[in-house]
């Protein structure tokens, strides 16, 4: 099938909202983080791909689009190997997005900073390698967002991207993937205590889940 839409923007920029918009504009399924934990068997490919073996075709075998981590990594090696694709960067001021990150994705007690040698702790290492080992530190973590979306805007073709805030809603995404808006409200989902409870259920289930 090959990816439509490849999601620039990191984790906590409105990924989740942006993942169920697009399978409502009929661009799903969507990858989102969500989904490999659906599917912990895909962590082995992402594993891979940290390691410089990725097999994208796999990865994102039956999706159309793709958003938030683990993809947002990978977006250099994902927006050149579908060229087609259209990419959306999902953006939020700094400072905000460091706030909900330290909450969420990046907490002490996250599962992303659990140490291990199982599939899961590796999978989580190949996403940290890429962003800055600082993760408490606001000053370097605003930078390294500022930095990110300042290495989009410069790679990738103006035409081909839209740099975008959910709280825009329907009209610019839906002229940027030149198709009209639907009548339904633009979905508002993951908020900082939907994240906080799903994380809970997944470290109570089995490291291998």
């Amino acid at each position: 099938m090959g990816l439509k839409v490849v999601g620039t923007g990191l984790g906590r920029t409105g990924t989740k909202s942006l993942h169920t918009a697009l399978a409502m504009l009929g661009f799903g399924p969507c990858h989102h983080m969500v989904e490999v934990f659906q599917r912990p068997e895909s962590m082995a490919l992402w594993i891979e791909a940290a390691q410089g073996r990725a097999d994208w075709e796999a990865i994102f075998r039956g999706y159309q689009s793709a958003v938030d981590y683990p993809s947002a990594a990978y977006w250099r090696e994902l927006t050149n190997h579908y060229p087609a694709a259209k990419v959306i960067h999902t953006v939020r001021d700094a400072d905000h997005w460091f706030d909900s990150v330290h909450a969420t994705i990046f907490a002490p007690e996250s599962l992303a900073r659990r140490a291990g040698e199982d599939e899961r702790a590796r999978f989580f290492a190949g996403i940290l390698e890429r962003v800055p080992a600082q993760l408490d530190d606001r000053v370097a973590m605003t930078e390294f967002f500022q930095a990110h979306t300042r290495a989009v805007i410069a790679t990738i073709a103006p035409e081909r991207l839209l740099v975008y805030r959910v709280g825009d809603g329907w009209e610019p995404l839906c002229r940027f993937l030149g198709i009209a808006p639907p009548s339904a409200p633009f979905p508002a989902e993951n908020s900082r205590a939907e994240f906080i409870d799903r994380v809970r259920a997944l470290q109570s289930a089995p490291p291998n889940v």
